[in-house]
């Protein structure tokens, strides 16, 4: 009996949506094929891609890889290139379905490794719900001086994320993912550099962090952390999965982190803040900078998988429209440009269609094949900050030196 693997990224709307889909697939293919789906965090996901050897040995026909890994495993030979799959049977709407920002990281000289699974870029969450009410409005007026409104910079949200903090309510202005996994602190530190009108990438540097610029944003970053005033109290402990998990709960007021935290509290079942969601521009130093980063999730099959054909077809018959919706109804964050402006996902997300908008001003991080280790020793260097007394100066410096080894 035949049996596909797929490397899962852990979620549970992810984890749901593909078991409907795999279910849905099976009544109009009826064979005795099983599909294992095995989710696995993100450090887990790399291990078994990269260091356990799964994408070549056979250990997994189809993976979720998203583009922080994509180079590495394109340049390792790891996955399998599917133009020729492509053309001989292309999914539903082949080259209207997507925007450019989510097809072109995975394709290497004309060579395409992954169709679109999941995305959302970075914005601003927030509960629209306290932020409406009268009562807030006065006590915040009352307390500041000004009116309570969204907030465009970073001054502004630290004064909000004050605010909205009450222990004693179990409510907390923000929430930063702090857990220490190569991404989520790496993500708010470029975020807080964007902000700033910095760039990650520098003359003829890829990654360039011994810059002033880039003191002010990890100088910031530190500060969120060492004087809590707003801060959940998990921040440091949860990656950016547990930190929408929190919001979701209502223990949150506002968070940087993907759009696909804020359509997953306002439509599931199980949010304490359903249909209480929006979102809104990162805030910014300079005005007019907002940035968002586009990093997004990919269907791919693995080099080494026995059953390509068929992890095709599969793969082919997940990424139609009804499946794509389907996925966006779950919780999860559909990629085609039918899904963003569905009238049914719009009704009951209103912000959906903010997706287009958010999509033209995302940035992304350097496509290089050992940019998960250059991601780790911007991790330790965030860590470092928060943990340690060395100045920012001096650990941007250091991260440097390890980073030009690298590159």
């Amino acid at each position: 009996m035949d049996k596909l693997r797929f490397a899962v990224r852990k979620f549970d709307p992810f984890e749901s949506a593909l078991e409907k889909c795999w279910a849905a697939y099976k009544s109009l293919h009826p064979s005795d094929v099983e599909m294992e789906f095995v989710p696995l965090d993100l450090e887990q996901l790399t291990d078994a891609f990269f260091e356990k050897d799964g994408l070549y040995n056979g250990d997994w026909d189809i993976v979720h890889i998203n583009t922080d890994w994509i180079t590495r495993a394109y340049e390792t030979q790891g996955l399998l290139a599917l133009n020729d799959f492509l053309q001989a049977h292309p999914p539903e709407d082949y080259g209207n379905a997507w925007s450019d920002s989510l097809t072109s990281l995975q394709n290497f000289d004309g060579r395409i490794y992954g169709l679109p699974f999941h995305d959302g870029p970075e914005c601003l969450v927030v509960r629209k719900d306290l932020f409406e009410k009268e009562d807030e409005q006065v006590r915040f007026r009352a307390r500041y001086g000004k009116a309570l409104e969204l907030p465009k910079t970073w001054d502004d949200f630290l004064a909000v994320a004050e605010f909205f903090t009450r222990p004693e309510e179990n409510l907390y202005g923000t929430i930063f993912a702090g857990y220490p996994d190569g991404h989520n602190a790496v993500f708010d530190f470029c975020i807080q550099l964007w902000s700033r009108g910095g760039e990650l990438s520098y003359g003829d540097k890829a990654v360039n962090l011994d810059q002033p610029i880039a003191v002010e944003a990890l100088d910031f970053y530190r500060s969120l952390f060492r004087n809590p005033s707003g801060l959940h109290p998990k921040s440091v402990a949860y990656e950016s999965v547990q930190a929408g998990q929190a919001f979701a709960r209502g223990e949150v007021a506002m968070m940087v982190n993907w759009f696909g935290f804020a359509s997953w509290a306002q439509i599931d079942s199980a949010s304490a803040v359903k249909g209480k969601v929006d979102v809104t521009p990162i805030p910014a130093v300079i005005k007019g900078m907002s940035p968002s980063l586009n990093v997004y999730w990919l269907y791919a099959i693995a080099q080494g998988s026995r059953h390509k054909a068929l992890a095709y077809d599969f793969i082919r018959f997940a990424v139609s429209k009804t499946n794509d919706k389907l996925l966006t109804l779950a919780g999860g964050v559909g990629c085609r440009y039918s899904t963003w402006h569905d009238a049914e996902i719009n009704q009951s997300i209103p912000f959906y269609n903010k997706l287009a908008q958010l999509h033209q001003t995302a940035r992304t991080l350097p496509r290089l094949a050992n940019w998960t280790e250059i991601a780790h020793i911007i991790d330790d260097t965030v860590t470092a900050a928060v943990q340690s007394e060395k100045s920012s100066a001096i650990l941007l410096t250091e991260a440097q030196e390890k980073i030009n080894t690298w590159i």
